[in-house]
């Protein structure tokens, strides 16, 4: 009478190795992982299960999948298409929220006959102005923190203090320093940029490995060359952080600077439209602040999986 035991050492081989005992051993560790119910592999048939279909299927299934081409513009389109069938139904109030097409009329009429253009070159050189000062004080500041503990200990400190006291707050207090004309608009919109950008960046820095400053220390490594070859690399994660921060900050900053005694601008647009109830001009602003922050976000991702590359994470 034939057993188990003697048909399974008459089917398997282990090649390179005492054939009963590596059979033996690998029944009886098919047999263990069956009574426990797992799916692990046996002992004895681990390399050929590893590279399994079934177990690479298993393994990709964990991953989020492949990205979608324009997949952040699902959502935005989505929500245009509810407003629209909402409108079409009759579900909203014309007086309050217009329908899509009634905006983008208002959007062309103003674009060809109104003053738009102009607004529109205004509020980009505002944010673009205090966007590029932000983000050389972030850095900059950073990077002192960052790398010296005397800099830590001057900057840190300043900066988280800045960083409770709301920046819309100092307002007036910018007003009487630097008069109501453009320099204190482009000021509060860099104190908005540089905040995040510092954070983020000093706090990449700060969780750079130690053995990765000892490994640089053994090589021999300059001062230049460390920040170089391991600083930078190591920081810049955290640095794109802050950059999307502060890019979508500086048109937050932008929308209620507008509005203090300003002659131009998408908010000296929607301030005036706000006056004489004209709530379609209203929206025209603000999906022009969307897609300006919605263009600018993608831009930042854009050269962020440029420069990084060579990480591998779930978004790529």
């Amino acid at each position: 009478m034939t057993t188990s035991a003697d048909t399974t050492r008459g089917t398997t081989t282990a090649p390179g190795a005492d054939t009963d005992k590596a059979t033996g051993a690998g029944a009886g560790a098919e047999a263990a992982a069956a009574a426990a119910g797992s799916d692990a592999p046996a002992a004895g048939s681990g390399a050929a299960a590893t590279g399994s279909p079934a177990r690479r299927r298993r393994r990709r299934a964990l991953a989020p999948g492949k990205p979608w081409p324009a997949s952040r513009l699902a959502g935005p389109l989505l929500l245009i298409a509810l407003w629209a069938a909402a409108s079409a139904a009759g579900r909203l109030d014309t007086g309050a929220i217009p329908a899509p097409w009634t905006v983008f009329e208002t959007g062309v009429h103003l674009w060809t006959e109104g003053t738009l253009p102009t607004d529109v070159l205004t509020s980009l050189e505002r944010a673009g102005y205090g966007f590029a000062i932000g983000l050389v004080a972030g850095v900059t500041l950073a990077l002192a923190s960052g790398l010296t503990r005397t800099g830590e200990a001057l900057i840190d400190g300043t900066v988280q203090l800045n960083r409770a006291i709301p920046t819309l707050g100092l307002i007036p207090l910018f007003i009487l320093w630097l008069g109501i004309g453009e320099t204190f608009k482009i000021a509060i919109i860099a104190i908005v940029v540089y905040i995040p950008i510092y954070l983020n960046t000093h706090a990449a820095l700060s969780g750079i490995d130690h053995r990765f400053v000892e490994l640089a220390e053994v090589q021999g490594l300059s001062k230049v060359r460390f920040i170089r070859q391991i600083v930078i690399p190591g920081a810049l994660p955290g640095f794109f952080v802050g950059l999307r921060l502060g890019v979508t900050g500086s048109w937050l900053g932008l929308v209620v600077l507008e509005q203090i005694n300003a002659t131009s601008g998408l908010g000296y647009l929607m301030f005036q439209a706000q006056n004489y109830g004209q709530s379609d001009v209203i929206l025209v602003g603000l999906l022009i602040y969307g897609v300006f922050g919605l263009i600018s976000d993608s831009a930042v991702r854009l050269i962020e999986r440029r420069v990084l590359s060579w990480r591998r994470t779930l978004s790529n």
